[in-house]
């Protein structure tokens, strides 16, 4: 399997409504509930109405498109992870699964995954 870094830096927000949010940037990752309203974005295009955010997140994705029949291939990874004390914030696409580390350990779970037999690439 091979993992995709993605070179830009991350937040996790709330916020009050998506009228500021940038739809049309790269990265742009939106979850409503009946009691949230949340996203995840590059750190430069956090939009001003967010009520709660946190930075310095790194992320990958699992490159290429993952047949919906898949099974277990985040949670391979969010365990082997795990077992390392690295927590992750997970989120997937229609296409495939993107995975966010707190950046001081994200070099550290890219060297977990490589030793696992993962594909590292750039």
């Amino acid at each position: 399997m091979e993992i995709k870094i993605i070179k830009q830096d991350f937040s996790v927000c709330k916020v009050k409504d998506y009228a500021f949010v940038n739809f049309n940037t790269e990265y742009c990752f939106i979850g409503k509930t009946d009691e949230e309203k949340s996203l995840v974005c590059i750190t430069s295009d956090v939009p001003s109405n967010v009520t709660h955010r946190d930075d310095g997140w790194k992320g990958f994705r699992l490159q290429g498109i993952l047949d919906f029949s898949l099974i277990g291939i985040l949670s391979k990874i969010a365990a082997l992870l795990a077992e390392n004390s690295i927590s992750i914030f997970a989120i997937s696409t229609y296409n495939t699964d993107y995975v966010f580390i707190k950046e001081e350990n994200f070099q550290k779970a890219l060297d977990i995954l490589k030793q696992s037999g993962y594909e590292i690439v750039e």
